[in-house]
């Protein structure tokens, strides 16, 4: 194992600033945000950023520590689920994450524009809680 903790800090500091500008974002009303395109496109992006770096986080886990790879980008959210790095119920509902980013991202169906951003404002304290227990798994490695 290569385990680097400055590629996780370095990581979680990167998701941290999209998490940031997701935060900056929803100061806003809902109505504002849905009447301008601009405002929502940018919400739907750091979205998805804040979610590829979590797959890179999940992924290099999976890599380094040795763990059965997964086959989609939900899966890797139960790897680490299994494998005590996150627990069990907090993966479970982190991994639907990976559907609704490929959902904006490669539009295989319509999003609801409202519905996503009321589901990431109920959710986005998730966010913080999985930067929080990356970092405590990472600094608990020597």
């Amino acid at each position: 194992m290569t385990f680097e903790k400055k590629f996780i800090i370095s990581k979680l500091n990167e998701l941290e600033g999209y998490v940031k500008e997701l935060d900056m974002l929803l100061e806003r009303d809902d109505a504002v945000i849905l009447k301008n395109v601009e405002t929502l496109r940018a919400a739907e992006k750091d979205f998805q950023l804040a979610v590829d770096t979590m797959l890179d986080i999940n992924q290099y886990f999976i890599k380094e520590l040795g763990l059965p790879v997964s086959d989609d980008f939900q899966s890797t959210f139960y790897a680490l689920g299994e494998n005590a790095i996150l627990s069990k119920e907090f993966a479970v509902k982190l991994a639907p994450i990976a559907g609704l980013r490929n959902r904006l991202v490669h539009r295989y169906e319509a999003v609801n524009n409202k519905q996503f951003l009321e589901d990431l404002r109920k959710n986005f304290s998730d966010f913080r809680n999985y930067e929080k227990v990356i970092l405590n798994y990472a600094e608990s490695k020597k």
